[in-house]
């Protein structure tokens, strides 16, 4: 991972891959990143063991979790989630600023001081960063995000009754704006301190607010937080990645701000938005879903098909994972997402068979796909025209489909998503033109891959 050079450590980041920037290169190794990740409190809730979540990640393969950065929490029964990591009890909220004597806070605590900081948290932030690294654990940053009731700005340590220096006299949608400069400044170093800590960390990337489509984020102020990433990695060892979370579903980006390198999206199923955001030559991914409920196969089709889109990054929102469950074993009836042991193992799978591929030099393109018949059923193709094809398709029961690929001899194999098991493998002797696959009785949905001999 590191190199040691005249004195310092050099690293490599996590980056976009140098051949195909559609996807990642992480310690020299082709990457996408796939997880079932937990609701983002692991370092500001100081109840929440994030060793032994991370650990159940890598013990199925997972290489991603999300973590926002402290400014905001929730509180319980937000959203209706049971046991929210997001939600600590206040007295075990851990913020980037220090509590101070000065009582008074909304929630019942003393008064932030927003000139310190809590070393209590920087140390807990930088050691939660070196354990995901040991496990090969790629962390995205989620610097800020809008407050979705007034009960969520009532509790923030940026609100003027929080605090003792007196910033943040504004309405919850002006808190993310360029328009009060002192509040400004606040978010400015705060942003500049997490980046200057975390510099030597070469498994992390940031994205500057989570959800800005609500409550009065303006883009204005999304760039000059991604400037001030910028700024205050010219003057450090390394840089890193940075996201802007676009939209809920699908949209068309156009002349990004040239900091942005992952585009992510929110409940993108179908995947349209990796289809039709491929012109940027980015990367793009689905970095939140959920509220469809708590059946396994409807993420793990979710997760297959945005990444069989040409999707470079999945992330579903994890309900099992609770304090007290950190080996994500928490059950509760009524959750508004899903989240299992199960779900886990089967999108380890997923990260299995593109590992298995070589994606890097590989294309969404359903063109050559000039039949498909199945039972309720959808299928996404990756090509590499002449070398190797791999389809997932979505559905009950069966799977016909004829694929237009030249000449050639193919080993053709069925596998199980949930299993990973090969159901059927036979080489065939392919003269050019259409090729039939077929492959009938499975439960839910299978996947196919075809590689040329």
């Amino acid at each position: 991972m590191n190199r040691i050079g005249e004195g310092k450590a050099v690293i490599k980041p996590f980056a976009l891959h140098p051949e195909n920037s559609r996807y990642f290169i992480f310690r020299d190794k082709p990457t996408v990143l796939i997880t079932s990740g937990e609701h983002y409190g692991a370092v500001l809730n100081g109840d929440f063991n994030y060793d032994v979540y991370l650990q159940e990640l890598h013990a199925h393969g997972l290489n991603h979790t999300r973590l926002f950065s402290g400014v905001y929490h929730e509180v319980p029964g937000s959203f209706g989630i049971k046991n929210n990591v997001l939600a600590p009890a206040a007295d075990r909220y851990i913020s980037p600023w220090p509590r101070t004597n000065v009582p008074g806070a909304f929630d019942g605590g003393t008064k932030y001081d927003l000139d310190q900081w809590n070393e209590v948290y920087f140390t807990r932030l930088k050691d939660f960063c070196a354990k995901a690294s040991q496990l090969g654990v790629v962390i995205e940053i989620n610097l800020f995000c809008p407050f979705y009731t007034e009960e969520l700005w009532d509790i923030c340590p940026l609100n003027h009754r929080n605090n003792i220096n007196g910033v943040g006299r504004v309405p919850s949608n002006e808190v993310y704006t360029c328009k009060h400069p002192d509040l400004l400044f606040y978010q400015d170093a705060l942003t500049q301190k997490i980046v200057e800590e975390l510099n030597g960390f070469d498994n992390i990337y940031y994205e500057v607010c989570n959800e800005p489509w609500v409550n009065g984020v303006t883009m204005e102020w999304q760039h000059y937080i991604a400037e001030t990433i910028v700024d205050t990695e010219e003057r450090l060892e390394n840089r890193h990645l940075i996201s802007i979370n676009v939209c809920n579903g699908h949209q068309r980006v156009e002349n990004p701000h040239p900091a942005f390198s992952i585009f992510n999206f929110h409940y993108a199923s179908p995947p349209i938005a990796a289809l039709e955001n491929y012109h940027l030559n980015k990367a793009i991914g689905l970095n939140e879903t959920g509220f469809a409920g708590q059946d396994d196969y409807t993420y793990r089709r979710q997760a297959w098909e945005f990444i069989m889109a040409g999707g470079a990054l999945y992330n579903n929102l994890d309900y099992s994972f609770a304090v007290g469950y950190e080996d994500g074993t928490y059950q509760a009836e009524g959750q508004p997402g899903g989240g299992s042991r199960a779900l886990r193992k089967q999108l380890g799978i997923l990260k299995d068979f593109i590992e298995s591929l070589d994606f890097i030099h590989m294309i969404p393109d359903n063109s050559i796909v000039k039949k498909l018949h199945t039972l309720n059923g959808t299928g996404y193709m990756l090509a590499q025209h002449g070398k190797a094809y791999a389809m997932y398709i979505g559905g009950h029961g069966e799977a016909d489909l004829l694929i237009d690929i030249p000449v050639g001899e193919y080993d053709v194999e069925w596998i199980e998503p949930v299993t990973g098991k090969t159901v059927s493998k036979e080489r065939v002797s392919h003269p050019g033109g259409l090729m039939r696959a077929a492959y009938f009785g499975y439960k839910e949905d299978i996947a196919l891959k075809i590689i040329r001999v």
